[in-house]
């Protein structure tokens, strides 16, 4: 086939669409599609060399995507590559406009989406553009200044793009990036997200495996080193997971990962954030980063198999771990994540194994045989996964998660996972009390219903389940549960899809070759007769209960309810399915039955008549000519006798008999044409005697039988939809049915029966159309022209049927024919729209009654406006009938959607993803075909703009502005559509919805206001009018909008005008993108146009442009350009003159304004107009205003900035250092010189000159870039504080304004007023305003400003001192470029403010400060601010001012050191040092604030790989000191009570209550860093955990005091953390030893401690048997305390050890337990009365007691199935039932426990018991003791 093809096209296609080649004109295409191919190459290619990017390269590539939706990648290679490379330089242009930016990527991204089809060596793109474009769009330096507006989608559009390309990076790719990004590596910095992300978007990990060293091998070790050294999930942390899931699936069998299992399945186990152990505190950093699922997904699909077997291990221990939260009775937030995990694993590992075995062998590298997965590890991957995924069929929420897990499984393992599934069916079928068990099961039984039906060699007895399922299935079809109903229907017709019903039992005697199966799905298929019987009689029921009459009052509506709709449908689709797929004899039966209930009964035409009439369509479709044999008939008689009468042709109200054959009738015609031919005379007989009869109901129907007749005539569509081609009516001695039980259908003989209109049935049509419309349209023509006169209802009947003969015929008819408009648009290449053939050659030689019935529609819409306005009803008919005439060719589009939805979510339900390969069921295949078919009807890119089109748009902007809303309304909606269908018709349309804006224009009504108003808003997915991204029409537009508020219609007093107004100022704000201004098109693009216009086949026609007409073009482009800045400058222009209009209203005023906004660009400057404009808002009186105006000065500060050079430096110079050779990041050597040195600052004119400041913070941490670029020295800076001469237009604008004292007072009062009160922050807005006023003038404003900041800072207002820290910020970051002598002034006017500001600092200020001090520091040298750090470490704890003044001046300190990061050891050494002694605060708020400072102090002192020790301040040696100081708490061993002191309390405490005031802080401390720091440190934290353990409290009560409740938080958060394998025995030990403890407590919470360590760390310490051991020991050992608490909370750790298996319940453990139960106690001494009970338990009470609670916590570990040992061990505990207390009660819990979580199964749990041990247990569970 494809070697013909080759021939007739001249070149092998890369991929093209298979179904066209089985549509029914499949002949033409290839002409067809190489006549599109040859123009779009040659119009392209001339639109390129011509440089004119719009209209011409944006309108042929539009044409190209197109191309590829209708023949996918229906061209050669060489052109494959040529496109490519074409659009990959096109979209990386720098200056182009991004909307046409993304809509180049998404073409480009379509053409790159199958990446097997070009390989690297066809095709190889260059990273760096891509990351350049990357860079400048999502890290813009200039869209937070308003200078560049990008829409939301552009992200996930460049990321896509990205992934598209990353195949094709060169070799040499990899080494380049990490030259690139590897510098950014700063853990303490931003740039390390952006860096990390970087490298998951960028990095190729696709190379073949002889390139490997100079891929992943470079970056692997280092990255994954960095992961499993990171212990608190920064949000980089995601990223890198993300990356090494794609290097796992993408290299499976070439990275060796076993050594780092354990950590990765740990770290995904504790993604899930699952609630674990007694106390739950989360740290909420673990939520928001969670791992991404389906990446995670990946990476496990990735590792498993291979020699090791090592991943499947663990993932059986990580869904053992997590079984009983997919328990139908746990909830929460982590559900959602387990639920995906579940549905999505197995998808990726069927998709795996199709990769493996069945994918045709492409470039990409193949999985080595030595890792693919092997038998044995598919099931053992399938069993690991049954128990979760069972539970999960009833959850709540996830039925449907588990029934996509089950259709997967059962692809794989069908006699594994259909078993349990058919053993849970069964049972919820019989059921009547439980509905949702039911459509629980039958949703999963859908999803496994291929893998049962075709059964195969793995699961043989599959098939003979069908018949018993079907049978059971039939009761849920029931009128009362709507749910039920609906599943049921969906069940049914998907097995029967599968399968023919044929009665086959004839075969058992006539053959001898079956197997035992075989025969017994023979003998079988008898029932099949009576199952559909059954289901019709169901169905019968179903439709008798839900007539209007039952279901209504009279006064409800007579329509369907959505409900009632959706049965039918099912009801409908499922029995056509059954009819089509039973044999012949099988279908009279049935067609006798459902003949004889719709005769005999009379139906109201409304809901049952539906539900039956369709039931009739069903049989009529399947076996057309036997069904209307019977039906036509009939109803023709009935309808002739009823109306042979006269009378009844008047009445409004219709016999019901008439109208339900009418019915009837008009729903059996819809079948194949030809069928109907031989009744035509009845028919048109019908219809002439019904078309016009008086009642509405009674014409609707008649006309729908004229659509019906007409549509069955002329349209091509499939006549059958069996599942094996040609029915199933062949003797069964030639053919058994049977066999195909389940077939797919083969793509290559589908074998399709196509109905394509006969000349017959086409003549037919016309005589249809000639007898019924034409007189119609004469009677309503006459009516237009005042001729003759009709009464409303008349004319609605003649709309009525002229638009059911439109429906029916319009694919007859051909376009409406025109003019094209000329000089829309002006191009130099030719923008023809294409013409597809869809099977229809049109008939020239007749009337084409599309331009009659245009023409006469717009004649009687003359008419009607002019006459009788208030016809609305006449006038929707009117817009339907317009609006089909611009569109219709036989479908509709949202019928189209609707179908290829639902074709979407069938093929999904039944899909076999293993195979692949199309191997869907035959009916899905056709209905494949039909959708290819309608989606060429339907394809209308770039329609010609034709005169008629022009008229009938004009027709609908007069409706969409006339009187009545709703007229209005859908005259708009058919307007949007017709705007997004024709070329450039929006240019022309503009002007016209702009007259009824005009204030001049005094007749406007308000509706015509609001209908023109409307017209430019546009409904949320078609065209907005107001916002083209067009410098032509937005000139017109927005100023207009702007006008429209002087006209007379407009009126603020109406809430919906204001509305309007608001939505579309909302509208334009939402969807504004920058326009472009450059459309230059660059020279690369040129070269490759040439080449992709001259090679491969087809050639294209248009010839090479010339050198003239190339020149021309330039020309142009240039032209262009200047044309664009020009109506910028206009329509700003425009803006600012409404603004200046006296009579404007405020809200216009406000809209201009907002306009104006958005008219700010980084590539063109403001016009200077424009600049005055923003300055003097900066003092409007509106608040609005003034903040607009903030935000655009700042943008208008950085557009005249002046560019300061920077020049390459070698950092290896700079330190006068050599660099290391291998790998070091940290503090070394060469870094050293950035740090922060006080013996070392620049304090001079000459030290600062010669100091090389590095302002970011991240150079140099990990390693240096290859070449750094620093600011050149001073003098070859641009000048500063230029006098005002010098300045440019726009500058002195500023510099005027900004020198006025007038203009600042008020500017600077506008500022210190209050926004909303206690709701203000700090605006980043105002701080970007006052850098750049800084930073462009120099210091020429401080005098000005002075008095004001010094009046500022002494007012404690908060809305004063937010103000002055707005402008300290600003100065402080503004003055990076002025000379020393101007800073060194700066600092001594800043540094006494700032100590004034602190003093004064209040609650509401001081986050103000903090954050305005740590802006002022971002991304600076420390040593340029020495002064400031300098000054803030002068005592901030000293007590002047309160408690709270001295927390505040910590934040604010901590604030600043923060940003600086690395680089300021020294200070953070002098921090600690000033810090220490202060520890023992005794206020709660300096205690806080401290420990916060502390993490920051110790945030450096990180334990990642590759980094050296670090200088600044270390956790080890602090905790030495600290340890020291508490040594009086460690040594007594008397409870710790909360000192609590009193304030006057004068002299020196003792010791111990000073060290209780220092644990608090240092308690504070740890509880910070949990959440912040990057590694915890273990060692040091464990030294301190025996004093925790002592203090936290056992009991969960709030009311304890601070010290308690903080050691307890403590304790939490220390168990969740992360574990380094070698760390694990530090910890035990420190355990082993708190559990010898004297303290009961401690021993208690040792458990609880244990328990959620253990899970947080599961993998990584199951990996490790030693520590297995080790807290098997010591739970086993506290099983055996002497305090009843820790014996009890032992038990429960040991259950949840066992439940999540990391513990197992083997016989040494049972024997244990069993000997020490039968530890004999002490007979009871006869006791006095009254005398003391003896309390203290003897040893061997509590040996006894230990041994029962071990039983206990075995039997509790396995809450939702009975496994083998359960029931001895429940027999063993029975003996106890009578002990001494504690022992009895533990019994009774343990009992009580059991029998409620086996509750709900316990007729599967009760096989497990032996009949004695099932009394015993009766006995136990319901003897009179249990309820003692």
């Amino acid at each position: 086939m494809k070697k013909a093809q080759s021939e007739t096209l001249g070149f092998v296609p890369q991929k093209d669409i298979v179904y066209n080649k089985l549509l029914p004109y499949a002949d033409r295409l290839d002409d067809e599609s190489n006549d599109i191919l040859c123009k779009i190459k040659g119009n392209l290619c001339r639109a390129v060399q011509l440089r004119e990017l719009w209209p011409g390269v944006l309108f042929w590539t539009r044409k190209l995507s197109t191309y590829m939706r209708l023949y996918g990648r229906k061209f050669s290679k060489e052109d494959h590559v040529l496109f490519i490379k074409l659009l990959y330089e096109l979209v990386t242009i720098p200056r182009l406009e991004i909307s046409m930016m993304q809509g180049l990527a998404r073409l480009l991204i379509n053409l790159l989406k199958k990446r097997e089809l070009l390989s690297r060596e066809d095709l190889e793109l260059d990273w760096r553009p891509l990351y350049e474009l990357h860079d400048r769009i999502l890290f813009s330096k200039t869209e937070h200044l308003g200078l560049n507006w990008f829409p939301n989608s552009v992200e996930s559009v460049l990321k896509t793009l990205v992934k598209s390309c990353r195949p094709y990076f060169s070799a040499s790719a990899t080494q380049e990036m990490l030259d690139e990004w590897r510098p950014l590596l700063c853990p303490f910095d931003v740039t390390m997200q952006r860096a990390i992300s970087y490298f998951e978007l960028f990095l190729p990990t696709t190379l073949p495996p002889e390139l490997h060293h100079q891929g992943f091998k470079l970056w692997l070790d280092e990255l994954i080193n960095l992961w499993v050294s990171v212990q608190n999930l920064p949000s980089w942390e995601v990223h890198l997971v993300n990356l090494f899931a794609r290097l796992a699936n993408d290299n499976i069998g070439y990275i060796d990962w076993d050594p780092y299992i354990p950590k990765i399945f740990t770290r995904i186990l504790r993604s899930l954030n699952l609630p674990v152990g007694t106390s739950q505190m989360m740290v909420p950093r673990y939520a928001t980063n969670a791992y991404d699922i389906s990446h995670v997904v990946l990476w496990v699909s990735s590792l498993l198999g291979g020699p090791s077997k090592q991943a499947q291990a663990q993932l059986s221990g990580l869904f053992n771990s997590i079984t009983s939260f997919f328990h139908p009775s746990n909830h929460g937030r982590w559900l959602m994540k387990l639920m995906k995990l579940l549905q999505r694993l197995p998808a990726s590992v069927v998709r795996r194994l199709h990769r493996e075995r069945y994918r045709k062998p492409t470039w990409l590298t193949p999985i080595p045989d030595s890792h693919k997965l092997t038998e044995e590890d598919i099931t053992d991957f399938v069993e690991s996964m049954m128990q979760p995924v069972l539970l999960a069929m009833f959850s709540k929420t996830g039925s449907l998660d588990a029934a996509q897990a089950l259709q997967n499984l059962a692809l794989m393992r069908p006699e594994l996972v259909i078993p349990p599934v058919l053993e849970r069916t069964y049972p919820a079928l019989e059921t009547l009390i439980e509905p949702h068990q039911l459509t629980a099961t039958l949703s999963c039984m859908i999803g496994v219903a291929r893998s049962l039906v075709s059964g195969g060699q793995r699961f043989p007895e599959g098939p003979t389940h069908m018949l018993p399922l079907l049978m059971r299935a039939l009761p849920g079809v029931d009128p009362n549960d709507f749910s039920k109903c609906m599943i049921t229907f969906q069940f049914i017709a998907t097995f029967v899809t599968l399968v023919p019903l044929v009665d086959c039992s004839s075969a058992l005697h006539e053959r001898t070759d079956l197997t035992e199966v075989e025969r017994e799905m023979c003998s079988a298929s008898a029932e099949f007769e009576d199952f559909v019987l059954q289901f019709m009689d169901r169905c019968f029921a179903l439709i008798d209960s839900s007539t209007l009459e039952q279901t209504r009052e009279e006064t409800e509506t007579e329509k369907m309810t959505h409900l009632e709709s959706l049965v039918e449908l099912g009801l409908s689709s499922t029995f056509s399915t059954i009819l089509t797929q039973c044999s012949l004899d099988i279908f009279k039966v049935a067609l006798e039955k459902v003949f004889n209930f719709a005769t005999t009964n009379i139906f109201e035409t409304r809901v049952a008549g539906r539900m039956v009439a369709d039931m009739c369509r069903a049989a009529a479709k399947c076996h057309p000519a036997e069904s209307l044999k019977v039906f036509v008939p009939h109803c023709c008689n009935a309808i002739n006798q009823i109306a042979s009468n006269e009378e009844v042709l008047n009445e409004e109200e219709l016999d019901k008999e008439l109208l339900w054959n009418l019915q009837l009738l008009s729903e059996v015609t819809r079948v194949d044409g030809d069928k109907i031919l031989p009744y035509r005379s009845d028919l048109v007989q019908i219809l002439q005697l019904t078309l016009h009869l008086k009642c509405k109901q009674g014409y609707t129907l008649a006309c729908n039988l004229l659509h019906h007749i007409l549509r069955s005539t002329v349209l091509i569509y499939p006549t059958e939809y069996c599942s094996v081609p040609g029915g199933f009516h062949q003797p069964i001695s030639d053919y058994l049915p049977i066999k195909d039980w389940g077939r797919p259908g083969d793509l290559w003989n589908l074998d399709i029966r196509w109905h394509v209109p006969s000349v017959e049935e086409t003549s037919f049509a016309f005589y249809l159309l000639d007898l019924i419309l034409q007189p119609e349209l004469q009677r309503l023509q006459r009516l237009a022209q005042g001729e003759q006169d009709m009464s409303r209802d008349d004319v609605l009947q003649s709309l009525t049927i002229i638009q059911h003969c439109l429906l029916g015929a319009g694919s007859l008819m051909p376009p409406l024919k025109g003019e094209p408009i000329p000089e829309l648009v002006h191009s130099m290449v030719n923008l023809d729209e294409t013409s597809l053939y869809t099977g229809m050659e049109y008939d020239e030689s007749r009337e084409n009654y599309r331009d009659a019935v245009c023409r006469v529609m717009r004649q009687l819409l003359h008419y009607i406006s002019e006459h009788s306005e208030d016809d609305t009803k006449s006038l929707f008919l009117i817009i339907k009938i317009i609006s089909d005439l611009l569109h219709f060719k036989g479908s509709h589009k949202h019928e189209f959607d609707s179908r290829w939805k639902s074709f979407n979510l069938v093929k999904k339900s039944m899909e076999n993803r293993l195979h692949g390969r199309k191997q869907h069921i035959r009916a899905l295949l056709i209905d494949r075909v039909m959708l290819q078919h309608e989606l060429r009807k339907l394809t209308v890119e770039g329609c010609q703009y034709r005169s008629i089109h022009q008229e009938l748009m004009r027709d609908l902007l007069r409706l969409s502005t006339s009187t009545y809303s709703q007229v209005r309304s859908r005259a708009q909606n058919v307007l949007f559509t017709a705007l997004g269908t024709y070329n450039f018709c929006c240019r022309d349309l503009i002007p016209h919805v702009l007259q009824f804006l005009k204030p001049d224009n005094k007749s406007v009504t308000q509706q015509q206001f609001k209908g023109a108003l409307y017209c430019l808003l546009g409904n949320h997915s078609g065209v907005c009018l107001a916002n083209l991204h067009d410098w032509e029409c937005i000139a017109m537009t927005w100023p207009a909008i702007v006008r429209s508020g002087l006209s007379s219609a407009m009126s603020l007093e109406k809430p919906s005008i204001v509305r309007l107004f608001d939505d579309l100022a909302d509208k334009i704000h939402r969807q504004y993108e920058t326009i472009g201004i450059d459309f230059s098109i660059p020279e690369q693009c040129y070269t490759v146009s040439r080449q992709l216009m001259t090679t491969g086949n087809p050639l294209p026609e248009e010839p090479v442009p010339s050198e003239e007409e190339v020149a021309d073009g330039l020309k142009r482009q240039e032209l262009k350009n200047a044309e664009s800045i020009e109506k910028y400058k206009q329509l700003i222009g425009d803006l600012l003159d409404c603004i200046n209009n006296r009579n404007m209203p405020w809200k216009f005023e406000h809209i201009s304004i907002g306009f104006l906004s958005l008219l700010l660009r980084d590539d063109h400057q403001l016009p200077p107009d424009a600049v005055t404009f923003f300055v003097k808002s900066l003092n409007h009186d509106s608040l609005y205003v003034r903040k607009v105006a903030i935000s655009a000065v700042a943008g208008i500060m950085k557009q005249i900035k002046r560019t300061h050079k920077k020049v390459p430096v070698s950092p290896a110079e700079l330190c006068g250092k050599k660099e290391l050779d291998d790998m070091v990041a940290g503090d070394r050597q060469d870094n050293q010189w950035l740090q922060y040195n006080s013996s070392n600052l620049p304090r001079t004119q000459q030290a600062w000159d010669s100091c090389v400041f590095v302002e970011k913070t991240h150079w140099g941490y990990y390693c240096w870039p290859r070449k750094l670029m620093m600011y050149a020295p001073l003098e070859e800076q641009p000048k500063q504080n230029l006098p005002r001469e010098d300045m440019t237009e726009r500058e002195q604008i500023i510099f005027d304004h900004f020198s006025d004292p007038v203009f600042i007072n008020q500017f600077i009062e506008f500022l210190s007023l209050e926004d909303r009160k206690g709701k203000d922050k700090f605006s980043p807005r105002r701080f970007c305003l006052f850098k750049g006023l800084f930073r462009n003038f120099g210091d020429a404003f401080l005098p000005l400003l002075k008095p004001h900041m010094e009046r500022l800072v002494a007012d404690s207002h908060e809305s004063k001192q937010r103000c002055v820290a707005e402008i300290i910020s600003g100065l402080i970051r503004g003055c990076k470029h002025w000379s020393y002598s101007k800073v060194d002034n700066l600092w001594e006017l800043l540094c006494p403010l700032l100590r004034t500001a602190l003093s004064n600092i209040t609650i509401e200020t001081y986050a103000d400060w903090g954050t305005c001090i740590a802006t002022a520091c971002e991304s600076r040298d420390p040593r340029k601010l020495h002064w400031l750090f300098e000054m803030l470490m002068e005592s901030p704890v000293n007590g002047e001012g309160g408690s709270f003044v001295d927390a505040c001046r910590l934040y604010v300190l901590q604030g600043g050191l923060a940003q600086q990061e690395w680089r300021v050891p020294e200070l953070l050494h002098r921090l600690l040092q000033y810090l220490e002694p202060k520890l023992t605060q005794v206020y709660k708020n300096v205690r806080e604030r401290i420990g916060s400072v502390l993490t920051y102090i110790f945030m450096i002192d990180v334990n990642l790989p590759y980094t050296q020790p670090t200088t600044s301040p270390r956790i080890a040696d602090f905790t030495e000191r600290i340890l020291v100081q508490l040594k009086p708490l460690t040594e007594g061993d008397e409870e710790i009570q909360n000192h609590v002191i009193e304030e006057n309390e004068v002299g020196e405490q003792d010791e111990r209550t000073q060290a209780i005031k220092l644990l608090k802080t240092v308690l504070k401390w740890l509880i910070a860093s949990a959440g912040r720091s990057f590694s915890t440190a273990v060692p040091e934290h464990l030294r301190m955990l025996p004093l925790l353990f002592k203090i936290a409290p056992v009991e969960n009560d709030d009311s304890y005091d601070e010290l308690k409740r903080d050691a307890k938080t403590c304790l939490s958060l220390m168990s969740q953390g992360l574990l380094y394998t070698e760390q694990i025995p530090l910890v035990l030990s420190t355990l082993q030893e708190i559990a010898g403890s004297s303290s009961w407590h401690a021993r208690y919470t040792v458990l609880t401690y244990l328990q959620i360590m253990v899970f947080y760390n599961l993998f990584t310490f199951m990996s490790d048997q030693k520590a297995v051991n080790d807290v098997r020991a010591l739970v086993i050992r506290l099983l055996e305390d002497e305090q009843l608490e820790v014996r009890e909370m032992a038990a429960t750790t040991l259950s949840g050890f066992l439940q999540c298996n990391f513990l197992s319940m083997d016989a040494p453990m049972q024997a244990h337990f069993e000997a020490l139960c039968k530890t004999c106690l002490p007979k009871k001494r006869k006791r006095e009365l009254g005398s003391i009970v003896d309390t203290i338990p003897s040893a061997d009470l509590v040996r006894r007691h230990a041994g029962v609670l071990g039983l206990s916590a075995c039997i509790l570990s396995s809450p939702y199935d009975v496994p083998t040992w359960m029931p001895q061990l429940l027999m063993d505990l029975s003996a106890h039932l009578n002990d001494t207390q504690p022992i009895e009660m533990t019994v009774k819990k343990t009992l009580s426990n059991f029998r409620r979580t086996h509750h709900d199964n316990w007729q599967q749990h009760k096989q497990q018991f032996t009949d004695d041990q099932l009394l015993v247990l009766t006995d136990l569970l319901v003897s009179p003791c249990y309820y003692a």
